[in-house]
């Protein structure tokens, strides 16, 4: 069976085996795995597959697809589909990203889970919206307003489309918080293999239900692990959401200890478990004298260039950020120490290097290798980085 639409059969919830599929696709499938019934989305480059195989998919399971009139109005759908109880999700580019910023805002406000997907491209504005970028990563961290945590993933294959599209969803159940999938236009339009298991291999997360008696039941009040448990709108529990400071019963209480109870709780959520949440992948750095840090499409380029410095001699090892955001400081933290440099090339003018130079904090200099998107950093240009900090 292969990735096209049309050999999908209906009614089937997860594709097992292997298949030669889309970026775009996997990542539907992906969600479709992890449970996925709602989504809501504006057509957008290069995200559109995304849309098209859910809006193909979803009803043959019993979920829905709404195209909305614009981004705003998609991302305010999915958080009310999540409150009525579905595993909901939206995909975008850039621009859209900056449309859905408020809403997402009120996501982290109200902890709501959701998945957004962000297919990167060319930016600023308009771009290149056929062409691949990297440059929404802090927009992602920090685009809306306020102190906050959030949860965001890099996908760097069709195959990590899927998982990590699957593993989303389970985060963001998990800890009640929007969680992003940081894919870019030359993943999401990526065609490899891509293996799914049988569904009983696939992990699912469902976000705590109440376990008391329904008028006892409290919107935001939370668990000992600071995360509440979350009733489904229209079951008989009082559920009262409110972007305002509010309080366990979700009224407004508009105090400074308020707020500064609920935001520490908001943030302490993700920090208390980033030993769970962070991933990453490692190679040749036992004896690395210069690490290469990278996430996305950059990295399978940098991948390229670790074995050919290696293959002369140099000692190069890579820190894959499949975890973008938290980021992994303590890992870069302990890199640091032990290589004389590390290069960092990324499809923008510079966003996660200043993560990773804030955490090496002069222990060892840290060189960007910058390209503005619309293509790709040739294994070469890392060569030659490397190179630099080795004479």
């Amino acid at each position: 069976m292969g990735g096209s639409i049309e050999t999908v059969p209906a009614g089937v919830p997860v594709l097992t085996g292997e298949h030669f599929m889309l970026g775009d696709h996997a990542c539907a499938e992906g969600a479709l795995a992890a449970g996925c019934r709602f989504f809501a989305g504006y057509p957008i480059t290069p995200a559109t597959e995304i849309a098209e195989r859910l809006a193909e998919r979803l009803p043959t399971l019993g979920g829905a697809c709404v195209q909305m009139e614009d981004e705003i109005a998609s991302m305010a759908a999915i958080l009310g589909a999540a409150w009525a109880g579905a595993k909901a999700m939206t995909a975008t580019s850039g621009p859209g990203l900056c449309l859905m910023l408020e809403n997402i805002g009120l996501a982290v406000m109200t902890e709501t889970p959701c998945v957004v997907v962000d297919v990167q491209r060319g930016s600023p504005s308009t771009g290149l919206p056929t062409m691949v970028g990297q440059g929404d990563m802090m927009q992602a961290r920090w685009g809306s307003h306020g102190s906050y945590e959030i949860i965001a993933l890099c996908p760097n294959s069709p195959q990590e489309m899927f998982d990590l599209t699957a593993r989303a969803f389970n985060l963001s159940e998990r800890y009640r918080v929007p969680v992003f999938v940081m894919a870019d236009a030359d993943v999401g339009h990526l065609t490899e293999r891509v293996v799914i298991p049988a569904p009983e291999g696939i992990e699912i997360v469902n976000r705590k239900a109440p376990t008391g008696p329904r008028e006892e039941y409290q919107t935001f009040r939370p668990d000992a692990d600071l995360v509440p448990p979350m009733a489904r709108a229209g079951e008989g529990y009082h559920v009262f959401m409110e972007s305002l400071t509010h309080d366990e019963r979700g009224y407004p209480t508009m105090t400074g200890e308020a707020h500064n109870r609920l935001v520490r709780r908001l943030s302490q959520k993700i920090r208390d478990y980033v030993d769970d949440i962070i991933d990453y992948e490692e190679r040749h750095l036992d004896d690395a004298e210069v690490a290469i840090v990278s996430y996305g499409i950059s990295a399978r380029i940098a991948s390229r260039a670790v074995e050919v410095c290696r293959e002369s001699g140099m000692r190069v090892g890579m820190l894959r950020l499949i975890t973008a955001w938290p980021f992994p400081e303590d890992r870069v933290r302990r890199l640091a120490s032990q290589v004389r440099g590390i290069v960092v090339p990324e499809l923008n003018l510079g966003q996660m290097s200043l993560e990773v130079e804030r955490c090496a904090a002069g222990a060892a200099p840290v060189v960007l290798l910058p390209h503005a998107g619309g293509g790709l950093h040739e294994p070469d240009d890392t060569v030659s980085a490397v190179e630099g900090l080795l004479r």
